[in-house]
């Protein structure tokens, strides 16, 4: 399965690839949860086979997600009260408000700084960011800063995939066949336990 997909997104145009990455990395912030950090993963997977290049991963998916932050620091900034008023961004919890409120009470712009390692609250750091009105230069600077620190980690991660996915791919059959084997005892258990149910029911 996982050799599929991978196989599948060799042939794709790298273009498009990196459009992908770019595009998942800025929604992200906007509509979470995203899975960014997965397609990333399986992204950066070609580095070893495919054209695709370590660098233009890093950057699209660094500014990709640079630039979702900041879109949501001008909602943050703009439109932040009227919607903590109405509730239209569900992801914003109250749970998470008072979490971030006190964040950027103790550390401030080094919570911009660790928020890509922060996951669940990444959208409500960028919103608080934009309502305490910080620094846009200084904000975008170190949300960058924060994404390539992450997305080294995670484009690591896609490499190792990329060299081992035969491995991967062997293990992930072994699983199949194991819950498949499960399902199919399972099924006959609970027929087998029906028929006497039935039979016990008509003595």
């Amino acid at each position: 399965m996982a050799d599929q997909i991978f196989s599948f997104m060799q042939s794709i145009d790298p273009i498009y690839i990196y459009f992908l990455l770019f595009f998942f990395a800025f929604i992200e912030n906007l509509f979470p949860p995203s899975p960014s950090d997965l397609i990333v993963v399986f992204g950066s997977s070609l580095i070893a086979s495919t054209s695709i290049s370590y660098l233009p991963v890093l950057f699209v998916t660094s500014f990709g997600s640079s630039i979702g932050f900041m879109a949501m620091f001008y909602i943050g900034k703009y439109f932040g009260d009227h919607v903590l008023k109405t509730g239209k961004l569900k992801f914003i919890t109250q749970e998470n408000l008072s979490k971030v409120d006190i964040w950027f009470t103790k550390y401030g712009y080094k919570l911009i700084v660790i928020n890509r390692m922060l996951p669940g609250t990444r959208a409500v750091v960028s919103f608080f960011a934009g309502m305490y009105e910080l620094d846009y230069l200084k904000t975008f600077s170190l949300a960058f800063i924060s994404s390539i620190i992450w997305n080294i980690l995670i484009i690591e991660l896609g490499i190792v995939l990329g060299n081992n996915i035969s491995r991967i791919d062997s293990y992930l059959s072994a699983y199949s066949k194991v819950v498949l084997i499960a399902s199919i005892i399972l099924l006959v258990y609970f027929l087998i336990r029906f028929i006497l149910k039935k039979k016990n029911a008509k003595i």
